[in-house]
């Protein structure tokens, strides 16, 4: 015979699981716009019905039900969407990286402009051809010079700039391998105390939810591998090698190189190079993409001053034909190093940052070689040197095998605008990876949000139907409230 109180302890199971639903449906609501939390459903499930197979269990048609209960609290979450999320994630980070880096060396170059390196290399070669018009004229002299010095200031600012931009990627490799470093820590700490509730049979679903925001980040700083562990653990891996283990995070550091002054990356200690990630791209910009536009900037800053050099120091300044001095195999360009304590003893700079004119020439604009020498005399005026360095604007330099050296027969303006125009490509492709990246991440966190995300139109709505639940098992038990009454209150009273 079933109990008189079966109807009670059914719906106190509804309205236990109902409330349940209900406390769920608010915490959705309460966390609508927290970082990376995900909507959560409270799993009912039928409990067992009666009578339970057994040799003394009554034998009736059918099985009485029980009510129901919430069996646990699911997160709605696709494993996959997250792995999506991250490979892209990384691929966004990387991409960001170099085209920072591009759009700070453009912003620099700043080319075309009426101020750029270009404009005033144009300046200095139609003030040669202006010298040519008189050689004797100190103020074109004046303006030669001039000219130069602004060739000079902008080959050394340049230089100077992108030096910069290499040791603030520097700072930022340094940085970026703290915050791995730290979010791995964090990481390992939630593993251990998500590993202490779970065996317990706990659901900590807000601790999942804080530690995919922390992989989230860290997948766009470098390439990682999430794979399950026991009691609700994650191990990760970066680009192959272990960072978290269960409960223990190994470091990843920095240490500057004693050769070149930079900083090194260590991952537990052994040498580290990142492939993929914000981090990689950094590195890959302070390694390749600054050094090799300072390389390019060297090459035309020495090409320009050998050239210039190996015509000048051939000529005749006015120093030599009014016979007041000698300027004998002057070079226009020195290194700054070597031009203090002996001028000559450098006939070219060494790099862009090097660059300097010769101090006899800011000295006196009588060492300007102007002229050439001819047979059987020398001319007063001759003006063939001043036009043969303003023909150099248009002369193809031959290319040689040395670290300065061009790589191909170019003019050095041809080269300058090649360079310019390799820049302004490279900053297209970065640019447009970045814009793809991008998509595709927004794409898949749409995806993301659409499963995982809390709409509050959709909670309003379970909102609804778990309180008319709650309702009406509040209502059930008022009716069997109310037979018991009559059982055991009115039962036996006849005619009292």
């Amino acid at each position: 015979m079933r109990s008189t109180f079966h109807a009670l302890e059914v719906s106190k199971r509804g309205l236990f699981a109902q409330q349940s639903a209900l406390n769920t449906v608010s915490h959705n609501i309460a966390n609508a716009n927290t970082e990376g939390y995900t909507r959560q459903r409270a799993h009912m499930q039928a409990t067992t019905g009666l009578p339970y197979p057994g040799f003394d269990a009554a034998i009736e048609p059918g099985i009485l039900g029980t009510g129901v209960q919430v069996t646990d609290l699911q997160r709605i979450r696709e494993d996959y969407l997250d792995v999506q999320y991250r490979n892209e994630f990384k691929r966004q980070g990387y991409w960001e990286a170099r085209s920072e880096t591009i759009e700070k060396i453009e912003d620099i170059m700043n080319e075309p402009s009426e101020t750029g390196l270009q404009k005033v290399m144009d300046q200095m070669w139609q003030a040669w051809q202006d010298l040519a018009s008189d050689p004797s004229d100190q103020s074109a002299r004046a303006v030669v010079r001039e000219r130069a010095q602004a060739v000079v200031d902008t080959f050394n600012t340049l230089s100077t700039h992108l030096q910069e931009v290499k040791t603030d990627l520097d700072t930022v490799i340094g940085v970026k391998a703290k915050e791995i470093n730290l979010l791995g820590q964090q990481i390992a700490s939630l593993n251990a105390q998500i590993a202490d509730v779970v065996p317990h049979g706990y659901q900590p679903n807000d601790l999942y939810d804080q530690r995919d925001v922390l992989l989230d980040k860290l997948s766009k700083l470098t390439q990682v591998n999430v794979t399950q562990s026991t009691n609700g653990m994650v191990n990760v891996t970066i680009d192959g090698r272990d960072f978290v283990t269960g409960r223990t995070s190994v470091a990843m550091a920095t240490q500057q190189n004693p050769d070149t002054g930079l900083l090194d990356i260590t991952l537990g200690g052994a040498a580290f190079v990142p492939q993929n990630g914000y981090l990689a791209g950094t590195y890959q910009a302070r390694g390749e993409i600054v050094p090799y536009y300072q390389n390019q900037l060297d090459i035309l800053a020495v090409n320009l001053a050998k050239e210039i050099n190996d015509v000048h120091r051939t000529g005749l300044s006015l120093s030599d034909i009014k016979g007041s001095g000698t300027s004998g195999d002057l070079p226009f360009f020195v290194d700054a190093d070597a031009s203090a304590a002996d001028p000559a003893s450098k006939t070219y700079p060494a790099s862009a940052a090097k660059m300097a004119i010769n101090p006899a020439i800011l000295a006196s604009l009588d060492a300007i070689a102007a002229a050439q020498a001819e047979t059987p005399t020398t001319p007063v005026g001759n003006n063939k040197n001043a036009l043969a360095i303003a023909s150099i604007k248009n002369k193809v330099v031959q290319a040689g095998t040395g670290v300065n050296d061009l790589k191909e027969n170019t003019t050095l303006d041809d080269f300058y605008r090649s360079t310019i125009g390799e820049l302004g490509v490279d900053g297209q492709e970065a640019e447009r990876n970045l814009l793809n990246a991008e998509m595709i991440v927004g794409t898949v966190e749409n995806q993301r949000q659409s499963v995982s995300g809390v709409a509050i139109d959709d909670e309003m709505a379970d909102l609804i139907k778990f309180q008319h639940a709650y309702s009406a098992a509040a209502r059930v038990m008022t009716s069997a409230d109310e037979l018991l009454d009559k059982i055991i209150n009115g039962m036996g009273r006849v005619g009292l």
